[in-house]
């Protein structure tokens, strides 16, 4: 599965218009942590396969990180029939991220 970047444009659309749960990962190039998490992030996103997967820049995006209270990177939020479900921030196990979809 493919991890797209999401736009405050597309934020509505994409989720919380989504019939699907969907996970986002904010995250900024230069930040370490983010880095590590990717490998785990793209392990998930292969093993989930009824949801959608979306990473937002903080740095290009951030009156979406804004809106969605980031206030550390990483931090991952899956969104369920619009509404958030569950957050995790900093660098954490698979088995954290795929907790999130429970």
């Amino acid at each position: 599965m493919s991890i797209n970047q999401l736009t405050m444009d597309e934020f509505e659309k994409e989720v919380l218009q989504s019939d699907v749960p969907v996970f986002i990962d904010f995250y900024a190039d230069w930040c370490g942590p983010c880095k590590m998490m990717m490998p785990i992030v793209e392990e998930v996103a292969n093993e989930v396969a009824d949801a959608k997967f979306f990473k937002v820049n903080i740095d290009d995006n951030r009156d979406l990180a804004k809106k969605n209270r980031v206030m550390s990177i990483p931090t991952f939020i899956v969104f369920k029939g619009g509404e958030v479900h569950g957050r995790v921030m900093g660098a954490v196990d698979k088995e954290k991220i795929l907790s999130m979809f429970d």
